[in-house]
C-alpha cells in the first residue's frame, strides 16, 4: 500500500488537476459555441476566408492561454472578435509596405463556412469602422447594448448612435440594389 505525505499534498494535486480539466472543458464548450458567430464577425471586416480563419483561430488560441481572465470577461466572444480584429491590424502594419497583387492572392471563399449574403457582407464592409464593429457584436453577436460599449470602450449612447447610423446606411444601400 503506498504511504501518501501528510497535510494533504496529494488532495490539492488532485483538486488542481480537477480545476485544469474543468477549464479545458469550459474552453472547449465555447470554442463550439462561438467559432461560427466570431468567424461571421471577423468575415465581416475582411475580404479573406483564409485570412479569417487564421484571425480567429489566433484569437482563440490567446483567448486559451488567458482563459482565467477571458471567461471572466462579460462578453467572451466579443473579446475574441476584438482580439481578431487588433491582430489583423498588427498584421497589416507588418505587411503595409509589400506591393498588392491586385487581389490575385485572394482566397476564394469556402462553401463549407456560414454562410452570407455577399450583398449584405460587402455593405457591412463599406460601414466605417466603429459602425462595423457595432453591427457586428450588437447585431451578429447579439449583444447587449451595455456589452457592447464595454467591449468597444465607447457609452452606450454612442453605441446606440452609431447602430442608428449603420442601420440607416444599409437601408439605403440594400435598398438600392433591391430596385
Amino acid at each position: 500500500m503506498p504511504k501518501f505525505p501528510a497535510g494533504g499534498k496529494w488532495i490539492g494535486v488532485l483538486m488542481r488537476r480537477a480545476g485544469v480539466e474543468r477549464q479545458r472543458k469550459d474552453f472547449a464548450d465555447f470554442y463550439q459555441r462561438s467559432r461560427d458567430e466570431c468567424l461571421r464577425a471577423v468575415l465581416a471586416s475582411t475580404d479573406d476566408r483564409a485570412l479569417a480563419d487564421d484571425l480567429v483561430a489566433e484569437a482563440f488560441a490567446r483567448a486559451w492561454a488567458s482563459w482565467s481572465k477571458v471567461s471572466r470577461h462579460p462578453a467572451p466572444a466579443a473579446w475574441v472578435v476584438r482580439t481578431a480584429l487588433n491582430v489583423r491590424v498588427s498584421w497589416w502594419r507588418r505587411r503595409r509596405r509589400e506591393v498588392a497583387l491586385d487581389g490575385h492572392d485572394r482566397a476564394q471563399p469556402a462553401g463549407d463556412g456560414p454562410v452570407m449574403d455577399d450583398v449584405l457582407l460587402a455593405a457591412v464592409r463599406r460601414l466605417p469602422q466603429r459602425q462595423r464593429e457595432v453591427i457586428v457584436l450588437r447585431v451578429w453577436l447579439d449583444l447587449d447594448t451595455k456589452t457592447v460599449a464595454e467591449v468597444l470602450g465607447i457609452s452606450a449612447l454612442t453605441v446606440a448612435v452609431h447602430l442608428s447610423r449603420a442601420i440607416a446606411t444599409l437601408r439605403a444601400q440594400l435598398a438600392t440594389v433591391s430596385k
